[in-house]
C-alpha cells in the first residue's frame, strides 16, 4: 500500500512539472511551466498581488497630507539588510528612502534582491527616527564606521509595515 501511495505522488509530481522524456528519463517542462518560470514572482509574509498596486513615487499623493495609510505600492528595491534580510528600502523620490520593515518580524527577505521590482501591502507611517536606531540599519546594512559615526541628528521618513512582500 505505502509503495502504490509513493508510486502515485511520484506520477502525479511528474505530470504537474511536465511530461517525462522517454528517451532521456528526465522530466521536460511545458510551454506553461516554462512561461511561469520567466515571470514567476516569489512572494514573503501574506500573499500579495499587483493588482491595485500604486507606483512607490506616488507615495505623497497616496498619503494625501496624512500621517499613515494602509497601502500597496510596487517599485523597485533600492538595498536590503545584509545581516538576515529582516528589511528592505524602497525610493519614493529622489533623495529620499523608505524603509520596509515586516509586521511582528515574521517572515525575511533575501539578500540579494537589491534592484528587483517589489509588491508591498501594509501599513506606511511618517516618522522620526531615531540616530541609534539609523545607526543600528546602517550596521545591518554594512556600512564602514566612518559612515555610521557620521549619523548625529533624527530623520524624518516614511516607514512601511508590510504584511507581505512580493519580489518579480
Amino acid at each position: 500500500m505505502r509503495f502504490l501511495l509513493v508510486a502515485a505522488c511520484s506520477l502525479s509530481c511528474t505530470l504537474a512539472v511536465g511530461q517525462v522524456d522517454k528517451s532521456s528519463k528526465t522530466a521536460k517542462p511545458s510551454t506553461h511551466t516554462a512561461l511561469l518560470a520567466t515571470t514567476q514572482a516569489h512572494t514573503y509574509g501574506t500573499p500579495v498581488t499587483p493588482a491595485g498596486a500604486v507606483p512607490v513615487q506616488q507615495l505623497k499623493t497616496v498619503l494625501a497630507g496624512r500621517d499613515s495609510a494602509r497601502v500597496k505600492l510596487v517599485g523597485p528595491i533600492a538595498d536590503v539588510c545584509k545581516a538576515e534580510g529582516c528589511w528592505l528600502t524602497m525610493q519614493p523620490a529622489p533623495g529620499q528612502m523608505m524603509r520596509v520593515r515586516f509586521k511582528d518580524h515574521a517572515f525575511l527577505v533575501p539578500k540579494d534582491i537589491s534592484g528587483k521590482t517589489a509588491v508591498i501591502e501594509g501599513i506606511v507611517v511618517h516618522e522620526t527616527v531615531s540616530v541609534a536606531q539609523q545607526r543600528h540599519y546602517a550596521e545591518d546594512a554594512g556600512k564602514s564606521k566612518q559612515e555610521i559615526a557620521a549619523i548625529t541628528t533624527p530623520v524624518e521618513q516614511y516607514n512601511f509595515i508590510a504584511d507581505g512582500v512580493r519580489v518579480q
